[in-house]
């Protein structure tokens, strides 16, 4: 059985960026939801129930074909939004070490990297994710699709759906997108990419 993570903060500590009735509302109704339907769809399926997460989205394509697609939806959901919590901190934290060199090598310089990034998060249609990416590219999936569908393990992912900022921002993506930028936690991604 699958279980929401706890977080490591508040909801309310990244406000103004995202406040607290989002926070709340994504975190514990969303990916609540998430949580429960995968757990749902896995019921009935003793060889797959204990599998880490990881290896069960690797693995769609030898999944029962009545689950496959709850488990790509809801697993995906739940992967992508557990490193979602993980790499924001009250106040971000500074970039450097070996993970702002790579980005430096890659894009010249972070703010390079950043209007990248932000290009892609801003050029997401409808629902999805941006993602940094061991090698330093940037990616995009529809969805709650991820990178380690492929067995790539993400450093970094932004939330582009609509409920992760439509509470504090309405329509206006872009400012969503800027304000987080100021509660990423660089070290936790350093770490990521130490360890993959």
């Amino acid at each position: 059985m699958f279980t929401l993570p706890k977080l490591d903060y508040e909801y309310g500590d990244f406000a103004p960026a995202i406040s607290a009735d989002i926070m709340e509302l994504h975190h514990s109704k969303h990916h609540q939801t998430y949580v429960d339907k995968l757990n749902a769809a896995l019921e009935n399926t003793s060889d797959w129930q204990n599998k880490p997460i990881e290896e069960l989205l690797q693995n769609l394509d030898r999944l029962p074909t009545d689950i496959s697609t709850a488990v790509r939806n809801n697993g995906g959901g739940h992967y992508n939004h557990s490193l979602f919590w993980k790499i924001m901190t009250p106040g971000g934290s500074e970039l450097n070490g070996k993970l702002l060199e790579e980005i430096n090598e890659k894009y010249e310089n972070f703010d390079e990297f950043k209007n990248q990034f932000t290009a892609a998060a801003l050029g997401v249609f409808g629902s999805g994710w941006v993602w940094l990416l061991p090698d330093c590219s940037i990616a995009t999936t529809p969805n709650q699709d991820s990178p380690i569908f492929k067995g790539i393990t993400p450093l970094l992912g932004l939330d582009v759906w609509e409920h992760a900022y439509y509470l504090d921002y309405k329509n206006k993506r872009p400012d969503y997108v800027e304000a987080w930028w100021d509660v990423v936690d660089w070290a936790t991604v350093a770490s990521r990419l130490e360890n993959s």
